[in-house]
């Protein structure tokens, strides 16, 4: 008998991997964990009714909203900052913090991540059993080789819609109802396309924490040889006012979508770098 906590994201790999585990482990040993930003599309609550249906057990639901932030916006604008070096700010707040506390007051033998099969996720993987003993994380799609593709198969065959973002051409469920704020270039450059309006409120959003800061604030960085010659290589959605030198979407080469991480409190951070001491102070001002 163990106490496994599998952690559910709302993407499809997470999602095979709680059944998996379940099939290993036993229905009766699993608790299956949802962190809700209440920023999710509405069709990633279709997809979590339709997997509590097929592993024959309640996804649990905890939030970090509700108390300090109400909603997403308010923790980029409470920290004025988006997503820097070391991660998302509202990844940090709402996901790893809120899945830390829940170890703290919850027993378990061991924890569930979704990290799909290849070789950035066997790094993560890697990262987080070095520097995160305690998380007692395994990953059971490294196990059995399962890439996205291979999930995405194994759900279409056990008659469960994958969730729409997918079929919109995008490659994770994350954080759809604004946009990730670590989508990249490709990533929003089809925002800007297909969802204008999601792009237009974002690119207001690095505008006003740009005026509150006092300092260019952005979600991307122009990541190309030539650029990183330059001190600042930071890319606005759209041209800010103050600072015409700084490139905005338009003045990039057409990307494709990249493939993002799952979503848990650890995407965007690369814990097998150092983190600086002064991180929070340069990144989130109080």
């Amino acid at each position: 008998m163990k106490k496994i906590i599998c952690w559910w994201s709302g993407g499809v790999t997470s999602a095979v991997a709680c059944k998996l585990t379940i099939d290993l482990f036993g229905l009766e040993n699993c608790r299956i964990i949802m962190i809700n930003t209440a920023n999710e599309d509405d069709d990633t609550y279709r997809f979590l009714s339709d997997c509590e249906k097929w592993y024959g057990k309640t996804i649990e639901i905890i939030t970090g909203i509700g108390e300090k932030y109400g909603c997403i916006e308010d923790v980029w604008f409470a920290h004025n900052s988006l997503n820097v070096a070391n991660g998302a700010i509202c990844s940090s707040k709402l996901k790893r913090e809120v899945r830390e506390n829940f170890e703290k007051s919850n027993d378990y033998d061991f924890q569930v991540f979704g990290f799909e099969f290849g070789k950035k996720e066997f790094n993560r993987a890697l990262s987080m059993s070095l520097n995160h003993p305690k998380s007692k994380a395994i990953f059971p799609l490294l196990l059995f080789a399962y890439d996205k593709n291979k999930c995405i198969k194994i759900l279409q065959e056990s008659n469960i819609k994958i969730p729409i973002t997918y079929e919109y051409g995008f490659h994770n469920n994350n954080c759809f109802k604004t946009g990730c704020v670590q989508g990249g270039v490709g990533y929003w450059q089809k925002m800007k396309t297909d969802f204008p309006h999601k792009f237009n409120r974002m690119s207001n959003v690095e505008h006003i924490i740009t005026n509150q800061k006092g300092f260019p604030v952005t979600m991307l960085k122009d990541q190309s040889k030539e650029a990183g010659k330059y001190p600042n290589n930071l890319v606005f959605l759209k041209k800010h006012p103050d600072y015409p030198n700084l490139k905005c979407i338009d003045d990039m080469p057409k990307c494709k979508v990249e493939p993002l991480f799952e979503c848990n409190g650890f995407c965007g951070i690369n814990d097998l770098s150092q983190r600086s001491i002064t991180e929070n102070e340069i990144n989130y001002s109080k």
